[in-house]
C-alpha cells in the first residue's frame, strides 16, 4: 500500500476533481473530521442540517442562515427574522423554538430574491410554541419546502402534575400534600406524565355519626366513624399507609386530567333533640373524583324498651352502637359496601340489667365494643396514616353510654382517632367526635334525664403527589 501526504488537492484543468473510480471505496479514518466550507450535493444526505449550538436571540435578528445548518432561535425577549439562503437544489436548513416561546415571540423566514417558501414568494411566519422545522429547497418552483416539523411532546421527559385547592404543604422533598378541611376543588393545571408523575395518593374521610341521646332513664349507643378510604402510597411514597391503604393489596392511586376536581367533606352529624327519635342522624359522606366515603351511622337509644326501628342503631361507614333496650342490636359497618372495608360495625347492647351499657360505635379499624352490665363499649378504634408527614390518627368509634338502678356505671372510652367519649349515670350528655377526624360521637346517659348524645366529627379529604 502506497501512501501520498499533501496539504491541498487542486484540480489540473475546469473545476472538478474526480477521486477513483467507480467501485472504489475511501476510508475515513476514526478521529477524523469533514469540515464542510461549501455546498455538498449528491451524498444521500440531502435534507438533513448539522446544527449549530450557539443559540441566536432576538438580538441576531436578521442573520442569514447557512445551507447545511440548523438553528436554536430564543425569541423569550422578542420576535426574529432570518434571512434564508440563496436556494440550490437540495440545500437544507432547520430551526427549532429553543425556549417554548414562538406562539408569544414568532420566527419569521426571509426567502432570498425571488426564491419561494412552499411555492409562494413571500415570508413565512413560524409560530407554534416549541415547533421545530426543516425545509429543503427542491426548485424555482416551490422554493423551499418543509420535509420535517415536530414538538418538544413528541418526545417528552419527566412531566408533574401541578394543582391548586386547599391548604398546600411540601414533604419529603418532592411531595405536595393538599388538605381539604371543607368544600373546595383540586383544581390540577397539569397532568403530568407516567415518566414524572400522572396520579395522586389520597385519603377520604367521611363525617362520624352522632351518638345516641337520652329521654328518659337510658343510655345512648355511641356513633359509627365516617368511612376511611386510602390509597396505598404508591404514586408519592416516603409514607406510611394504614393497613386499609394496604390491605389487602395495595390500593390503587388515582390518575388525574387538567381538570377541576369538586371536594366534598362530609359533616359530623348533629345529635338529634331528645324530643325526637332517639336514634342520631348518620354522618355525611365525603368525595374527591371517584372516590366516596359513606358518612358512620347514628348510635341508638330504645327508651322503656320499647322497639321502634328508628331508634336503633345506624349502618354507615362504620355502624353506630346499639342500645341497651330492645333488638340490641348495632349497626352494620362499611355500608355501602367496598373493599377493602371502610369501616366496622357497632357494638351491641348490654345483655341484662341491673346496669345497662350501650354498645359503641365502630372505627375504621375494630369494630365498637358490647356493652356491659356495667359499663358502656368502648368505641372501635381508628386507624394512622402519614400521608401528610406525620402518623395521625383518625376515624375512632363513639363510646356507648350505660345507665343504672343499681352499681355505679362507667362510661365507654371514645375510640383512639377521635371518638367520643360516652356518659354514665349521674346524667351525662356524650362528648362530640374530634373535628376533621370523622369520629363517632358518644352516647348520652340519663339519670337524670334528658341529655344530648355527642356530635360526630367532620370528615377530610388529603391529597399527595410527586411534583418533581
Amino acid at each position: 500500500m502506497s501512501e501520498i501526504k499533501v496539504n491541498k488537492i487542486s484540480p489540473r484543468s475546469g473545476t472538478e476533481v474526480t477521486l477513483g473510480d467507480s467501485g472504489d471505496t475511501f476510508t475515513i479514518p476514526s478521529g477524523a473530521t469533514i469540515n464542510n466550507q461549501g455546498t455538498a450535493t449528491n451524498f444521500g444526505a440531502t435534507g438533513s442540517a448539522s446544527w449549530v449550538t450557539t443559540v441566536k436571540t432576538n438580538s441576531d435578528s436578521g442573520f442569514t442562515a447557512v445551507a447545511g445548518e440548523g438553528y436554536f432561535l430564543n425569541t423569550t425577549a422578542g420576535t426574529i427574522s432570518v434571512n434564508l439562503p440563496a436556494g440550490s437544489a437540495g440545500a437544507v436548513v432547520a430551526f427549532k423554538d429553543y425556549a417554548g416561546t414562538f406562539d408569544t415571540n414568532a420566527a419569521t423566514l426571509i426567502p432570498n430574491g425571488s426564491d419561494k417558501i412552499g411555492g409562494v414568494a413571500s415570508n413565512a411566519i413560524v409560530s407554534t410554541e416549541g415547533i421545530a422545522v426543516t425545509l429543503v429547497f427542491i426548485d424555482s418552483t416551490q422554493g423551499w419546502l418543509v420535509t420535517d416539523s415536530g414538538l418538544q411532546d413528541e418526545a417528552p421527559g419527566p412531566q408533574f402534575i401541578a394543582a391548586t385547592g386547599g391548604t398546600i404543604t411540601t414533604v419529603c422533598t418532592n411531595f405536595k400534600v393538599h388538605t381539604f378541611t371543607g368544600p373546595g376543588t383540586f383544581c390540577v393545571s397539569s397532568a403530568g406524565n407516567s415518566a414524572g408523575s400522572n396520579s395522586v395518593d389520597y385519603l377520604v374521610i367521611a363525617g362520624g355519626g352522632a351518638g345516641g341521646s337520652d329521654i328518659s332513664a337510658t343510655a345512648g349507643g355511641g356513633g359509627g366513624a365516617g368511612g376511611y378510604r386510602e390509597s396505598g402510597g404508591t404514586a408519592s411514597g416516603c409514607y406510611a399507609v394504614s393497613p386499609l391503604g394496604s390491605s389487602p393489596s395495595s390500593v390503587a392511586a388515582l390518575p388525574v386530567t387538567a381538570t377541576g376536581f369538586p371536594i366534598v367533606v362530609g359533616g359530623g352529624a348533629t345529635a338529634t333533640p331528645t324530643s325526637a327519635a332517639c336514634r342520631n342522624s348518620p354522618g355525611s359522606n365525603s368525595t374527591f373524583s371517584t372516590i366516596i366515603s359513606a358518612g358512620g351511622g347514628g348510635g341508638g337509644n330504645n327508651p322503656s324498651g320499647v322497639s321502634n326501628p328508628a331508634r336503633l342503631a345506624g349502618a354507615g361507614g362504620s355502624g353506630g352502637g346499639a342500645p341497651y333496650y330492645g333488638p340490641k342490636v348495632a349497626g352494620a359497618g362499611n355500608t355501602p359496601p367496598v373493599s377493602p372495608p371502610q369501616g366496622q360495625p357497632g357494638g351491641n347492647g348490654a345483655p341484662g340489667g341491673p346496669s345497662y351499657g350501650s354498645g359503641a360505635g365502630g372505627g375504621a379499624g375494630a369494630a365498637g365494643a358490647i356493652g356491659s352490665t356495667l359499663a358502656g363499649g368502648a368505641g372501635g378504634n381508628g386507624v394512622a396514616t402519614s400521608i401528610t408527614g406525620s402518623p395521625v390518627t383518625r376515624a375512632g368509634g363513639g363510646g356507648g353510654a350505660a345507665w343504672t338502678d343499681g352499681p355505679p356505671t362507667s362510661a365507654g372510652a371514645g375510640g383512639t382517632g377521635g371518638g367520643g367519649a360516652g356518659g354514665a349515670d349521674g346524667g351525662n350528655a356524650g362528648t362530640a367526635g374530634t373535628t376533621n377526624t370523622g369520629s363517632g360521637g358518644g352516647g348520652a346517659s340519663g339519670n337524670p334525664s334528658p341529655n344530648l348524645g355527642g356530635n360526630g366529627g367532620s370528615g377530610i379529604v388529603i391529597i399527595r403527589y410527586k411534583f418533581q
